[in-house]
This record gives structure tokens, C-alpha cells and sequence, in this order.
């Protein structure tokens, strides 16, 4: 029996193979950095704008990339399609024209069959929604919206910029036009108790999107997260209470949603705490595990019929 309907599967129902992404560093800025909205960006955000940090490091091109991962992916997973995902910072943060350029660039290659777009849901309009849509004819199109809480007052704490309102419409409005959306959230911000993440669990149940990753809260390097730990105003989850919340939070997520995540990848070297998130296989397992011992699954406790 699964017990939740994972992303790895997803890609094998529609697509008949094992399919890859390819996480793309396209060198975009975020109007929570530039000034635009603030200049200090979210509490939890290093210098990679939670992503690879590949154009950052090297100044490789997209197309670069692409060529540089289909290598690896092919000969570690046997891998003979992809999918693009624009993941650092704001992906759809520029002129429609520009981002059309940076689009096209990726789904040049034959054996990429997907776009998959990072972004803020402050950061979408029609125009590019419309750009997403227009590629639906020959593609998988995802949209990922960080969302992170449902809590407007956890939102404003961790200087986010938006509130749970705004993701709802960009949501619909990308749900609206066949694109689907991914929701990122994250588990043990400061503030939050169990039930208030549950709270977000509930909010996404309701809400038109089709997918969820689920992050922990974990300190890296020159965040305003790290000095926030080291001056004690923060206390991370251990990672029993983190596997715990997982699976309640499975547990009210829509058995249609497809979980594309259920912890995250700290980066290399930057990880300040918990020191078990380097440990994402035990994790993983860890929550499998617990989902058979309290013969539970995604959307038991389901508030939408």
C-alpha cells in the first residue's frame, strides 16, 4: 500500500520512464532582496536564493547546465527525460520577453518534457502566466509558489513580504489556465505550534493546487535565521518531532495532491543546525516507517470531500 502519492511516481504514471529535474540557477534576483519590497529577503534565505547556486558559483549558462546534469542524471538513474526547473531566487522576476528567452533556452533540448518555475506568488501576472500556459501544448508545466505558512503573523515574522490571501489568487489564477501549481511550505518556523502547521495543511487542502513540498526549517550560513539561533531566539525541531509532523500533515493533505518533497537538502558546508538534516535518507524513512506503524496515509484526515 502507498501511503502517500510521491513525486517519483507521479512522473512514471504520465510519462511511462523515470524522469529527472534538473535544478537551473538562471542568475534572477528577488524583489524581497533588490528593495523593491525589502532589502533583507526571508529569514531563511542564503546568498543561493535557496537553490543550487550553480550560475552564482560557475556563470554557467542555462543551457549549460541542462547539458552539464542530463550528463550526471543519464548515468546515475539511467535518466532519457527531464524536466527544467527554474529553482534560485524569483523565476518569474524580469520582462515577459526575457523569461520567454530564458524558457525557450531550456525546452530547446528534445528530451526535456517539462518546465517547472519557482517564483513568489507576489511575483506572477497575467502576462506570464500566459507564458507558462502557452507551452501546455508540448509540456508538463509546473508553477511553485513559496507559500511557507498559512499564518500571516508567521509571514510578517519571517519578513516574507506577502500574505496567505495572495497565494490563494496566484494560485488560482495559474490553476485557472491548466498550469499546475506546487506549494512550498515549511515546518517549525518560530512561533509556530503543531496545530498551527496543521492549520496550513488545512488552508492548502482547500486551495486550488495540485502539489506539495514540505521543507524543514533548518539553519545555513549569513541567514538572519543563524543569528537569530545563536543568540538562543530559536530551537529547531528534533527529528522525531519533525517526522511526527510530516505524517499528521500527510494526513490532511488531499490524496490527489502529489508531494514532491518531504524534507529539504541543507548546502554542503553552510548547515549551522539541526545536524541531522544532513541525514535526509534517515528521514525519509523515517517517516515511511511511521506512516505503516500508525497504518496511516495522505488524506485520512482530509477536511475536503
Amino acid at each position: 500500500m502507498k501511503r502517500y502519492r510521491d513525486y517519483t511516481g507521479y512522473l512514471l504514471e504520465r510519462f511511462g520512464e523515470r524522469v529527472q529535474k534538473i535544478a537551473i540557477d538562471a542568475a534572477m534576483n528577488c524583489p524581497n532582496r533588490d528593495g523593491t519590497i525589502s532589502s533583507d529577503g526571508c529569514i531563511f534565505c542564503d546568498r543561493r536564493g535557496s537553490g543550487s547556486g550553480r550560475m552564482l558559483d560557475t556563470g554557467m549558462s542555462p543551457a549549460e547546465q541542462i547539458r552539464l546534469a542530463k550528463k550526471f542524471l543519464s548515468g546515475r538513474y539511467g535518466a532519457a527525460k527531464f524536466i527544467a526547473y527554474f529553482q534560485s531566487f524569483t523565476n518569474t522576476y524580469g520582462r515577459a520577453d526575457d523569461l520567454k528567452r530564458l524558457y525557450d533556452e531550456a525546452l530547446s533540448f528534445p528530451d526535456i518534457v517539462g518546465l517547472s518555475v519557482g517564483t513568489r506568488p507576489d511575483c506572477v501576472d497575467g502576462r506570464v502566466l500566459d507564458l507558462l500556459a502557452s507551452y501546455l501544448e508540448k509540456y508538463m508545466v509546473w508553477v511553485e509558489y513559496g507559500l511557507q505558512s498559512a499564518h500571516d503573523v508567521t509571514l510578517a515574522g519571517i519578513n516574507r513580504g506577502h500574505n496567505a490571501a495572495c497565494f490563494q489568487r496566484s494560485a488560482g489564477e495559474a490553476s485557472s489556465r491548466g498550469i499546475e501549481v506546487c506549494a512550498h511550505v515549511i515546518l517549525g518556523l518560530p512561533g509556530e505550534t503543531p496545530e498551527m502547521m496543521m492549520d496550513t495543511a488545512r488552508f492548502l487542502a482547500n486551495c486550488p493546487i495540485h502539489g506539495v513540498k514540505i521543507h524543514l526549517l533548518y539553519v545555513v550560513r549569513g541567514t538572519a535565521l543563524e543569528k537569530m539561533y545563536r543568540s538562543g531566539g530559536l530551537k529547531c525541531l528534533d527529528q522525531r518531532e519533525y517526522v511526527d509532523l510530516v505524517v499528521r500533515f500527510l494526513e490532511i493533505l488531499p490524496e490527489r495532491f502529489v508531494i514532491q518533497r518531504l524534507t529539504g537538502d541543507p548546502p554542503a558546508g553552510e548547515l549551522v543546525a539541526p545536524a541531522w538534516a544532513r541525514d535526509k535518507k534517515t528521514t525519509l524513512d523515517l517517516v515511511r516507517l511511521e506512516l505503516e506503524k500508525r497504518n496511516t496515509r495522505q488524506g485520512r484526515l482530509c477536511p475536503v470531500t
